[in-house]
């Protein structure tokens, strides 16, 4: 796969070391609206640096990354699908269900292998949970338990135009809920306060918030997030079964745990999402490619983007009204 990166940001380097690593997947070009750090990461990696209209105009380029700005996402997924280019694209897709949806019918009219960069599903000790589910070692899952906390929270211009918590942070968990629950979700209950930046508060947003997933069967979520973990980058999952209990732990430098007379001292959690998820991205990769070259669906897609964000826009209704939405209810 010759593959084209959009976007030379924080995210964009991530993605540019994981393809670089790949041994089926060379990195043709670098785009970026700020063409000095498309010219730095394409000399980094030894490949050229191009205009957005040039790569999507090059039929050498079998296939685009897309980690820019969230805004850009909608069209440059519509411009990969028209040029007959696979697409691995940032989440979301949009911020609003309608630009959302307009895409996917791009796609659907269009097809070519798109997967949306949800990359905990990609993760080893989530992917092993979500094994031991399907394989039936906890007998019926009955209760999910999702933990994920930042070590800082973002400045608040960044807040102001992330879409908010429940679409920026929480996506992530809305999509593993979906993804271990793997049943349908019909109600969503929603809690959220201001309690660690209060300019958080002023950008209209909160910082702290608790979601309840409830299932067509009754399984419940639930989903706790913090913008802020003093000891690193906190990233839990315990499914709770009639037979059994699964849990994922945070992920350390050296896994390892000191006990003597005063007891027991362990590392911190890896301090972010670039080195918590190090190895997800390269296996993003990876499923990507095998996906492109096998002619089959990848791991995630964008319609996981579409209910993740329904999942969303139903915790901030609630949270709004401060009462239980019906999903059906999210159109």
């Amino acid at each position: 796969m010759r593959l084209a990166l959009i976007g030379a940001g924080r995210i964009g380097k991530v993605h540019a070391g994981a393809i670089d690593s790949h041994p089926r997947v060379t990195l043709a070009a670098v785009a970026d609206f700020h063409h000095p750090a498309a010219e730095a990461l394409a000399q980094e990696y030894g490949c050229s640096a191009l205009s957005v209209d040039d790569i999507f105009a090059d039929d050498a380029i079998d296939a685009v990354l897309i980690a820019s700005s969230t805004p850009t996402h909608a069209e440059y997924l519509e411009r990969a699908a028209r040029a007959g280019k696979a697409v691995l694209c940032e989440k979301p897709i949009a911020l609003d269900l309608e630009r959302t949806r307009e895409v996917l019918e791009v796609l659907a009219s269009h097809p070519v292998t798109c997967a949306l960069g949800f990359n905990r599903r990609h993760d080893p000790q989530f992917a092993a949970l979500k094994h031991a589910l399907v394989e039936g070692r906890i007998g019926t899952l009955e209760t999910l338990t999702i933990i994920s906390r930042d070590p800082a929270p973002p400045p608040a211009d960044y807040v102001a135009a992330s879409g908010g918590l429940f679409r920026d942070m929480m996506i992530h968990d809305f999509d593993m809920a979906r993804w271990l629950l793997d049943e349908p979700v019909t109600h969503v209950q929603a809690s959220g306060s201001c309690l660690i930046d209060p300019a958080i508060g002023e950008a209209g947003d909160i910082d702290t918030a608790m979601v309840t997933l409830t299932t067509a069967s009754g399984r419940l979520c639930h989903i706790n997030n913090s913008r802020r973990a003093c000891y690193g980058y906190d990233q839990r999952i315990e499914a709770f079964g009639s037979a059994g209990m699964l849990q994922a732990q945070n992920e350390t430098d050296t896994r390892l745990r000191f006990t003597g007379e005063e007891g027991q001292v362990e590392d911190k959690p890896k301090w972010f999402f670039l080195e918590r998820y190090a190895v997800a991205y390269r296996n993003e990769i990876d499923d990507f490619v095998t996906a492109w070259q096998e002619h089959r669906p990848p791991l995630t897609s964008a319609q996981d983007g579409l209910e993740a964000l329904r999942l969303a826009e139903a915790a901030e209704r609630s949270l709004r009204e401060g009462c239980r939405i019906a999903l059906n209810d999210i159109r």
